[in-house]
């Protein structure tokens, strides 16, 4: 997976993150994310990312974007792609970054510092709505579905109803063309309905088959993303899986254990192990459920730093025009 490098032939290594200064007067930072394809000549703006999100606080603060204090820094960041806020507290002990630590990830080796990341007004990123087609519920190709979005436009299947337990590793999902075919299928119809368009070429909305928690979680989670399994769960994609589980009615619901309160503690169970979401709600029914804030610790460290220049022949060989690189 080359944690310890860049790049790579899989879609969970091959992204970018573009920072840079913020004119949003609740924002130190503009995060851009680009999914890059390992397929095909493409990069994908329309998605965004939150386990690369963790690295963007640290990376301002070693670029003099945002001022670091004593202790931790909190720097408040926009995502361009769904022109949302979050605020990613860094370790900074003596006004410098902590890479070093004992949190430990589900999915990723090694342990490092803790990032948190604070994610305000998740619900309607990219649709404006947490629920996109207007109904708790929905139906495609038979197959009852749930549609949110909250961080990241997402269909919500109970596994059972594709013949699975949800248990199953990522490679016996990935190897199983009917049901990736049926999928897709589901995927793009549920995207017209939610105001999404086309769906085909695109990578949202994602998709995840919910079932029954088995190690003490609330729920158990295969996210794809869309085309193959993750490996893990992204974080974007368990925030709008506890979404769903705090939605009554929801197809989550119906296998998930939702905890009490307004302030729900939701761990998601995954093919590596598990993610927990801190999920603040108000409201009680579907109608005026509103999701204040999501929480969730991620890590994040430093590879390398530097400059790279090509020469324009290289990256623009059919351009006629001078360029600076």
């Amino acid at each position: 997976m080359q944690v310890n490098g860049i790049g790579g032939g899989h879609t969970l290594t091959s992204k970018v993150a573009i920072v840079g200064p913020s004119q949003h007067p609740e924002a130190d930072v503009d995060y851009l994310f680009a999914q890059v394809s390992v397929e095909e000549l493409s990069v994908d703006i329309g998605p965004s990312c939150g386990n690369i999100l963790s690295g963007v606080g640290p990376f301002a603060i070693e670029k003099g974007l945002v001022a670091a204090q004593d202790g931790e820094t909190v720097v408040r960041v926009r995502n361009v792609n769904t022109d949302s806020l979050i605020h990613v507290v860094v370790k900074t002990p003596g006004g410098v970054v902590e890479y070093e630590g004992d949190t430990v990830i589900d999915g990723v080796p090694g342990s490092g510092a803790p990032v948190i990341l604070n994610f305000l007004d998740v619900a309607g990123t990219k649709t404006g709505k947490l629920l996109p087609t207007g109904n708790v519920r929905d139906e495609f190709d038979g197959i009852e579905v749930s549609c949110v979005d909250a961080a990241v436009p997402m269909v919500l299947i109970p596994a059972k109803s594709l013949g699975k337990t949800g248990a199953e590793s990522k490679a016996e999902l990935d190897s199983d063309s009917e049901l990736l075919a049926r999928i897709e299928k589901i995927r793009r119809e549920a995207a017209l309905k939610m105001g999404l368009g086309d769906a085909a070429g695109k990578v949202i909305p994602k998709v995840a088959l919910l079932s029954e928690p088995r190690n003490g979680g609330a729920i158990t989670s295969r996210y794809f993303v869309p085309h193959n399994c993750h490996a893990s769960h992204a974080v974007t994609g368990a925030i709008c899986v506890a979404a769903c589980i705090a939605v009554p009615g929801s197809v989550a619901r119906d296998v998930a254990i939702c905890p009490e309160g307004e302030q729900k503690s939701i761990r998601i169970e995954h093919p590596s192990g598990k993610i927990d979401v801190i999920l603040e709600v108000e409201g009680q029914n579907a109608d005026n459920l509103e999701l204040k804030r999501a929480g969730l610790v991620r890590t994040a460290r430093l590879l390398f730093s530097g400059q790279i220049h090509i020469p324009a022949s290289v990256w623009a060989p059919d351009s006629t025009q001078p360029v600076e690189v």
